[in-house]
């Protein structure tokens, strides 16, 4: 088993937090790429081994990812990155089908011009990522995260927000999958000109009806 290092104590000493949530956030974002793949082993002592930390710190972000539903722990056998079935997808899509339109809704109704502004810029830049094709895909995921995750702002709701959040991130397990079928991009596209067009006008009840058309038609592209 490896020993906490100097650099592991020193940590320790600025911020009891710090080290674990850098670990959390390093394999967060390794499950996300698909370098730890759904369903897959996390061999505990590789990984304190490789970030030169002991294994306390690892099992704290550990525990931390399976709070989000990243990671399963089974007894006795260790940690696994979780694989989503139909079901848990389905489950999950329809829960930000309800929170994600119903922030729509509000955004609608109540953003200010400067507000409406922010949406479009980055509607915007989804369309020019957009253009680039696959060869884009990880700007496109990236910015459409943006949009769906200012709008949250805007609609300023910190519960929801925190329950988005971590749907988002179980999302994010088959999200690459869905995306990259043929002619999902520029159907994810069309969805998100239509949502825009409804927040223009300011029509909540257009809004809320676009986006949860727009998790129904991913939810499809999904399974």
């Amino acid at each position: 088993m490896p020993t906490e290092t100097t650099d592991d104590r020193a940590n320790h000493s600025l911020s009891p937090k710090a080290l674990y949530v850098e670990v959390a956030e390093r394999l967060r974002q390794r499950i996300f790429k698909r370098e730890l793949e759904p369903g897959s082993w996390i061999d505990e002592l590789r990984i304190a081994e490789e970030y030169g930390i002991s294994r306390t710190p690892l099992r704290e972000a550990l525990k931390v990812l399976a709070a989000e539903g990243l990671v399963t722990m089974k007894v006795r056998r260790g940690a696994y990155v979780t694989e989503v079935s139909i079901n848990d997808l389905a489950d999950v899509y329809h829960l930000l089908s309800l929170l994600e339109s119903d922030a729509a809704g509000v955004v609608a109704a109540k953003a200010t011009p400067a507000e409406l502004m922010e949406l479009q810029e980055l509607h915007a830049a989804l369309e020019s990522a957009a253009l680039a094709g696959t060869a884009n895909t990880d700007t496109f995921f990236a910015v459409n995260e943006r949009f769906h995750m200012r709008l949250l702002e805007i609609a300023n709701n910190r519960w929801r927000d925190q329950m988005v959040a971590d749907l988002r991130k179980v999302m994010k397990l088959n999200r690459h999958n869905s995306l990259l079928k043929a002619g999902r991009m520029n159907e994810s596209l069309q969805e998100h000109r239509a949502i825009m067009a409804a927040l223009l006008v300011r029509d909540a009840q257009a809004t809320a009806q676009r986006m949860r058309e727009h998790f129904t038609n991913g939810l499809e592209a999904a399974n």
